[in-house]
């Protein structure tokens, strides 16, 4: 990509453009002297570092995220001055004063300092290679070899999936009575439909109920989880074989990242004294939605309440398995 970049791309990098700032802040006024020979640009006697040349490239290839885009440095230098430009035109009119732009670097100081922190924790803690082994070994090739697919009605009562049973008992048709009455089939009429899955992907007593049910039954019992009563639909089931540890690995560190951060957030909120002045609201009834991040399809049964944080952790499975519904 070699025509001119897009003018004012400091709009979209307000963080970048606020360290630049110069006497704005203490941490902004702080910042080392920028000599000539350490310079690839110069604004008004005010040097631009290659430093932050660098981290304009780096900040630029994060966002390419792998794609094959090139700015040509002289592009980037253009950028940076103007940049500059704009730095210096705000502080004579003494923008850096005013109640708004002191909110924003205010803002903008605490998600650098925000980021260095979980930086300078994993950096202290980095994940290892026997933690992503332990974490494979878990939960990919640990699994039990058989995925399972299946169909289910969710209902609020017991009673309302006992009156479903005795319907199909009667010979309805199960998707029928999934368009009609479950809460996640209603406004999909998918029929209740929830793919391909692993136990492990279930909470318990919808994984248990699945495991036991033999192809083309249906529950006769409702099964009770904590998003409703359940009638479910055994429609098949095959043998999975896990991907190997390298195929994954790349998804699995992240994925321990965020748990170690959590944890160690976790551990500083414990020992921090937090006052919520935020008055409390009510509760309210709603219809169980899917479950977030990886499926868009996957009904709300899927998610494991134990564990929120972890829905969008999930590596992915082998091949031809549906997305993790967690």
């Amino acid at each position: 990509m070699n025509q001119k970049i897009i003018p004012l791309l400091v709009v979209s990098a307000v963080i970048i453009s606020a360290c630049d700032l110069k006497g704005t802040t203490g941490a902004a006024s702080s910042a080392p002297t920028v000599k000539k020979e350490d310079a690839v640009a110069s604004v008004n006697g005010q040097y631009i570092s290659k430093t932050t040349l660098e981290d304009l490239e780096k900040d630029l290839a994060q966002r390419s995220q792998g794609q094959a885009t090139t700015f040509p440095k002289d592009k980037l230098v253009d950028e940076l001055v103007q940049r500059e430009i704009l730095v210096q035109d705000a502080m004579q009119k003494k923008l850096d004063q005013s109640p708004e732009v002191i909110a924003q670097l205010d803002a903008a100081k605490k998600a650098i300092l925000t980021q260095a922190s979980l930086q300078n924790y994993l950096k202290a803690n980095p994940i290892t290679e026997a933690e992503i082994k332990k974490e494979y070994d878990s939960k990919v090739g640990g699994a039990n070899g058989t995925e399972y697919k299946a169909s289910h009605i969710l209902v609020k009562t017991e009673d309302e999936a006992k009156k479903i049973i005795a319907e199909l008992d009667k010979g309805e048709k199960f998707v029928k009575h999934a368009n009609k009455h479950s809460l996640d089939a209603k406004e999909s009429q998918n029929g209740g439909d929830l793919g391909w899955f692993s136990s492990s992907q279930m909470v318990a007593p919808f994984s248990e109920a699945v495991a036991k049910l033999e192809k083309g039954k249906y529950t006769k019992t409702p099964v009770k989880t904590q998003f409703g009563w359940h009638v479910i639909l055994s429609e098949d089931s095959r043998k999975q074989t896990a991907p190997p540890l390298e195929a994954v690995k790349e998804q699995l560190t992240p994925m321990l990242q965020r748990q170690k951060i959590q944890a160690m957030v976790d551990n500083l909120r414990k020992q921090a004294k937090v006052e919520i002045l935020l008055p409390k609201e009510e509760p309210k009834l709603a219809t169980p939605a899917p479950a977030p991040a990886e499926a868009a399809s996957a009904p709300t049964p899927v998610a494991t309440p134990a564990e929120p944080a972890k829905e969008a952790e999930k590596p992915a499975e082998p091949a031809k398995t549906e997305p993790a519904k967690k």
